[in-house]
């Protein structure tokens, strides 16, 4: 058996767990840069706020119904994620952590899961605050299933478990097309143009049929649904074979010092980003674009492609060919919203070059002690290149404390 266990409304939840004045009002949390609702309660949800809504189109609601807005804390919500994942470690050798609310649990071995199940949703919202829904089933796409029906009906009180043929069969034909994990809208609407509206109705197509017009993917979830396991669980997350990380700013910038600031600051991040999965960058793409929605401005949007001579996890190399993308495709006159670095090319080893030079040694052992400091101290050493980013810097106008990692914003008490 397989468990899913998925934090409900998860950065909501974070901010909530610090401030209990909030559990009956509608709350959300937006995206980068203040822009969408990335994250509703049930309260928002219920007074129409769509995922993913501009804030623009919902100020008026938020100002008729009090809702409590807050922008994302990162740090905040993946220390929380942290603290809900070591809970549920205790109490299984082999869980998959899927995404930074949700967790996949191997129950095999164990006579009562849903007696174990109910035992770790109870840790987990009494040692965080997080309120959580636990499904168990004998596949990864039923656990999926299992999980909401575990949020949406209080009758299960957070734990559904598909645990016979019966409960099986009820949970697919309960269950739309669409909804199924793996499967989404579009191919949802496939389906449904030949009058498969229901997982259970997918389950009785033939499967060579399914494997012809769904490839392998479709046989899978096909197989998953009719309860043979296809999908095992991945105790290690795997490798990236690409590393993303760019932000819209603020507000538009014009100058090459300022956007070199946030291409140096997401090259950085890239670079750490390596080391943890122990791969070496062999290529990257910087790319730097306009606002398109500001039809009254001149749009340039490019990109250019840069094959490092050695591959690398060293920050400074990492940033010094990224400036030199940059300077290639810069152009002056033009308001930027968006810069970023994506590694393309990722090694698992080092080929050194006849013609290099640097003692990799030496700044192993610096990048090493610079990683350990900044995970020890949220980031006190960086290159003086990143600046201040004051004018690059994403909006984040309506944060919230990091209360769980910085002693200096740790919550306060009135006891009047």
């Amino acid at each position: 058996m397989i468990g899913l266990i998925d934090c409900n409304n998860f950065f909501v939840s974070c901010e909530r767990v610090f401030r209990p004045d909030l559990r009956t009002r509608p709350v959300i949390v937006l995206s980068n840069n203040d822009g969408f609702a990335i994250s509703r309660s049930n309260e928002a949800k219920s007074l129409g706020i769509k995922m993913a809504q501009p804030v623009f189109e919902i100020k008026e609601l938020i100002e008729r119904h009090g809702v409590a807005v807050f922008s994302s804390n990162y740090t905040l919500y993946g220390d929380m994620s942290s603290r809900v994942m070591s809970i549920v470690a205790e109490h299984s050798p082999e869980i998959e952590i899927y995404s930074i609310d949700e967790a996949f649990i191997n129950f095999d071995g164990i006579a009562d899961t849903a007696a174990l199940g109910s035992k770790i949703v109870r840790q987990v919202i009494k040692g965080t605050g997080i309120p959580v829904s636990l499904g168990i089933a004998p596949t990864k796409t039923l656990a999926k299933m299992a999980n909401k029906f575990a949020k949406k009906y209080p009758a299960y009180k957070r734990v559904c478990v598909i645990d016979s043929e019966e409960k099986r069969i009820k949970a697919l034909q309960l269950t739309d097309i669409s909804d199924v994990w793996g499967i989404g809208r579009r191919i949802g609407k496939r389906l449904k143009a030949i009058d498969v509206n229901t997982a259970y109705d997918f389950t009785q197509l033939q499967q060579s049929y399914v494997r012809k017009h769904f490839t392998v993917v479709g046989e899978r979830i096909w197989k998953e649904l009719r309860g043979e396991s296809c999908i095992d669980l991945e105790s290690l997350p795997p490798v990236r074979k690409q590393i993303c990380t760019s932000r819209s700013f603020g507000a538009m910038i014009e100058d090459f010092e300022n956007l070199s600031e946030a291409i140096v600051a997401h090259a950085t991040a890239c670079a750490r980003k390596l080391r943890l999965q122990k791969g070496y960058a062999a290529a990257l793409m910087v790319f730097i674009h306009t606002n398109t929605f500001r039809t009254d401005l001149p749009q340039y949007l490019r990109n250019t492609i840069i094959r490092l001579p050695v591959p690398t996890d060293d920050t400074f190399e990492i940033v010094h060919y990224a400036l030199k993308g940059l300077e290639e495709i810069y152009r002056s006159g033009y308001h930027y919203k968006k810069a970023g670095i994506i590694i393309t090319e990722i090694a698992d080893h080092v080929q050194l070059g006849i013609f290099d030079n640097v003692d990799r040694d030496k700044r192993k052992r610096l990048m090493e002690v610079v990683d350990q400091i900044n995970d020890k101290y949220t980031s006190t050493i960086r290159l003086a290149a990143q600046g201040a980013g004051h004018d690059w810097k994403y909006k984040q106008e309506l944060l919230s404390q990091r209360y769980t990692t910085n002693l200096n914003e740790i919550i306060t008490i009135n006891c009047k």
